[in-house]
């Protein structure tokens, strides 16, 4: 009979990791079992087009990672992740070839919007420059799990947080710092109107100003083998190929930690119509290219940003975000694209580059957009298409078959509009609890939700070791 063991990990993604070894590092004993011959769910590496170009399927850019409270209390590094800082971390170019740019200074970045509205963008981040770890650590979770560390930068951040971005967009008086903004906010994958999504950009920009947005060297694979060094070293084992149908497959343990998504969990589980209410938002269409030279773009802040952002209006991107929460085609996407070649020369053969795009697509569309992509980028890179030497494209298809937690494309797994950012994946006062008591979700379908910042899984090991210590007691 197989020895029983404190915690089963159900999918090998940056959360379903963190639980792992913030468990093991409790002296529990913890194995993962993940259904795919790679770990790293939404964090892996893979030669998706031609021979020595390491693309990253889905995140490539991790302003969440490097200010992670979980990954900053592991010694990650000591298991080969090392991150790379662009010049800038994001560049929002404009057609007349000028862009805004959110730089590591507070400064440069209020003066790329222009005279008008650089006082008042130093206003809005005062209050929060230099607070990142206590932000980090008050809204990266459960919002009504506890107080506070900082309860005055809590209740102004707040304050702000809650507003539309269509509101905080007011203060602005042209249209340089308003894009930008919604741009930022644009990563809800949600839209810009909702409640909450001035909290997401504000976030956004202050994670800039305070530790930027980095690639890891080799791709986003490293942060996900980083994680799984750290778990083995505390005794744990994580196994691949092994596709979990029914907890019966696992060998016994007092806790199943689920980094799926809260459907797969109910099927596997037999938890029946526990969340039949989920909600899953927008799609989105993706394109790995292999670059012979990097993009073209016109804006030279451009050419040293890791990320760069094309929406030219926050009128386009917010119609954009519209038509895909409303299920209409993509017709100007706003796109979020990376360029982490730049600064990693381990990505692409000596002298060539990786460069990815998405932008937001009804959930489950089966459509093709790469034309409607690339004419997008060649509003901002003429002649980009020249330089492509091929292309990896995924549709909600397409990225739902690589990691089943993206339901319908959505890699955000789960709606992010209104509050559904906080109250994920439904109203539950400890929410990596479920109805069976060793059952346990860990995924970015619960707070503080999606991106690689592992927060999720550190969460549930909290509540883990909570309930698993007083049924020892």
């Amino acid at each position: 009979m197989p020895r029983m063991l404190d915690a089963v990990v159900i999918g090998a993604g940056p959360n379903g990791l963190t639980a792992a070894v913030e468990l093991a590092r409790r002296g529990m004993s913890v194995e993962v079992f993940e259904a795919r011959d790679t770990i790293g769910g939404g964090a892996r590496t893979e030669e998706l087009t031609l021979p020595g170009f390491r693309h990253d399927p889905c995140s490539a850019v991790h302003p969440l990672g490097v200010g992670s409270p979980a990954f900053r209390a592991m010694p990650l590094e000591r298991y080969g992740l090392e991150w790379l800082h662009p010049d800038l971390p994001m560049a929002h170019p404009f057609p007349d070839g000028t862009a805004a740019v959110l730089a590591h200074s507070v400064g440069e970045t209020a003066m790329s919007f222009g005279a008008r509205d650089a006082g008042t963008y130093r206003r809005l981040v005062a209050p929060f420059v230099g607070r990142w770890d206590s932000m980090a650590r008050d809204f990266l979770r459960t919002q009504w799990l506890g107080l506070p560390e900082d309860p005055v930068t809590y209740a102004r951040f707040g304050l702000v947080a809650m507003q539309p971005v269509t509101l905080l967009n007011r203060r602005f008086q042209d249209e340089k710092a308003r894009a930008l903004m919604a741009g930022l906010a644009a990563h809800s994958m949600a839209p810009l109107g909702g409640l909450g999504t001035s909290g997401l950009a504000l976030m956004f920009a202050l994670a800039a100003h305070a530790g930027g947005w980095p690639v890891p060297r080799g791709g986003s694979q490293a942060i996900s083998d980083a994680l799984a060094g750290l778990l083995r070293a505390h005794g744990g084992a994580v196994h691949t190929d092994y596709e979990v149908k029914r907890l019966d497959d696992l060998p016994p343990a007092r806790a199943y930690v689920f980094d799926t998504s809260p459907t797969a969990l109910a099927r596997i589980a037999g938890l029946g119509n526990a969340y039949r209410d989920m909600k899953y938002g927008p799609g989105v269409f993706k394109i790995d290219y292999a670059m012979a030279e990097p993009a073209p773009w016109t804006a030279k802040e451009a050419r040293r940003a890791g990320t760069v952002h094309i929406g030219p209006t926050s009128a386009e991107i917010g119609a954009a975000l519209d038509a895909a929460v409303t299920g209409r085609d993509p017709s100007v996407p706003f796109l979020i694209t990376a360029q982490p070649s730049l600064i990693d020369d381990s990505r692409a053969p000596e002298g060539k580059h990786t460069f990815w795009a998405y932008g937001h697509v009804p959930n489950g569309w089966e459509g093709d957009a790469t034309d409607v992509v690339e004419r997008q980028i060649e509003r901002f890179a003429p002649g980009f298409r020249d330089l492509v030497l091929a292309r990896a494209i995924a549709g909600p298809p397409q990225i739902a078959a690589r990691n089943a937690n993206y339901v319908g494309g959505d890699t955000a797994s789960g709606s992010a509009a209104g509050l559904r950012l906080l109250i994920r994946p439904k109203l539950a006062r400890i929410p990596y609890e479920t109805a069976h008591p060793a059952v346990f979700l860990c995924s970015q379908s619960t707070p503080p939700g999606p991106g690689v910042h592992g927060m999720s899984g550190h969460h549930a090991a909290k509540a883990i070791w909570r309930r698993l210590r007083h049924h020892r007691r």
